[in-house]
């Protein structure tokens, strides 16, 4: 009985069409995975950190490098600083370029001048870490006795931040390109007005293709998890299942959205723009390389409002805080209501051709 019937065929057949074409298992398993090795291995060094500063070649400048030598090594609580010297106008072109992050040009004795912009959060440090290095080169004592303490406890890194953001970012990708770019593809080569002719459901169609992109789901939540927990050392310190949930709930929300995205598009570039439309404010808001309250708390009831927002708010608060169902029940409410509404409207305006 389930092998005959229109929805499982639809399924099984979806499995199979995914599975043949290389190109889409990278983009939808690969190059999630390749993003967290190369994020995870950069913001994941324990090594201390050292910052090269242009100097201007002038004679004030050997000055410079007599006290403090060519680089002040890193120590506990402090970057490092490596001197580069420099002429004027090549000094002009690496900064326009983003070469350095700072030029420092010695104006008169123990005077220098420092030239950066300061909208690069690198060159700010790079300023404040030549100029401790400098002062205390000139015999500043630290008077107050501080120590640091560094947060590299797992769970605490910017690392474990950044898994369950890619894991958010996987299931909208998955979600609207997987699913609207082949119903498109379907509408352009004529399959949808061959499905139309037969007596299968319009929802059997749909929910097959529902269906699919769910099973495609799993193995990359396996592949992330994995990655985290034994690449990286992340904790998962809630329940698995709650995780599975939150993420299923999630990717049937993007899901949605992709149906009701393509239910009407006539081409690739229609349905392109406006994949690029739904995701680009959720990639730049929705906190998943940064934290959201960067914005302005005005924007703050737009941004929770996204999809993306709560399903990765609600995949850090499981993996990363051990919160329960209660401690989520309000971010599966939202995915659920983006997932009912968004496949009911594009059930109900779906064209065939």
């Amino acid at each position: 009985m389930l092998r005959s019937s229109s929805l499982w065929n639809l399924y099984i057949a979806r499995l199979r069409e995914f599975y043949r074409q290389p190109a889409r298992v990278f983009w939808v398993y690969g190059f999630p995975i390749v993003l967290a090795v190369v994020l995870g291995l950069a913001f994941n060094s324990g090594e201390p950190q050292t910052v090269v500063v242009d100097v201007i070649d002038r004679g004030e400048a050997r000055t410079i490098f007599g006290l403090m030598g060519a680089a002040v090594a890193p120590e506990e609580g402090r970057v490092g600083v490596a001197l580069n010297l420099v002429g004027p106008e090549e000094a002009a072109l690496r900064l326009q370029r983003g070469q350095t992050p700072l030029v420092v040009e010695s104006t008169g004795p123990n005077a220098v001048t420092y030239r950066y912009d300061p909208t690069r959060p690198e060159a700010l440090a790079a300023r404040a870490a030549f100029d401790d290095a400098y002062q205390r080169a000139l015999g500043r004592q630290d008077v107050a006795e501080t120590h640091d303490a560094i947060i590299d406890e797992p769970g605490s890194r910017y690392v474990d931040f950044l898994i369950p953001g890619l894991i958010g970012v996987n299931a909208m990708g998955g979600g609207l390109w997987g699913i609207g770019f082949l119903l498109v593809n379907f509408r352009i080569g004529k399959l949808l007005k061959r499905f139309q002719a037969t007596p299968m459901p319009r929802r059997n169609f749909l929910l097959a293709v529902l269906g699919a992109r769910i099973t495609f789901l799993a193995p990359d939540l396996a592949i992330l998890l994995s990655l985290g927990v034994l690449g990286f050392g992340m904790p998962i310190r809630g329940n698995l299942g709650l995780v599975i949930l939150v993420d299923v709930i999630g990717a049937l929300a993007f899901a949605g959205i992709g149906l009701l995205v393509a239910s009407r598009a006539q081409s690739t570039e229609a349905v392109s723009g406006l994949m690029n439309l739904v995701m680009i404010p959720m990639w730049l808001f929705s906190g998943v390389f940064f934290s959201y309250e960067n914005f302005p708390e005005s924007m703050h009831p737009f941004i929770k409002a996204l999809p993306l927002t709560q399903l990765v708010d609600a995949l850090r608060r499981v993996i990363l805080e051990g919160a329960g169902l209660l401690g989520v029940g309000t971010n599966l409410v939202i995915l659920a209501v983006w997932a009912v509404a968004t496949f009911l409207i594009a059930l109900r305006i779906f064209r065939w051709s």
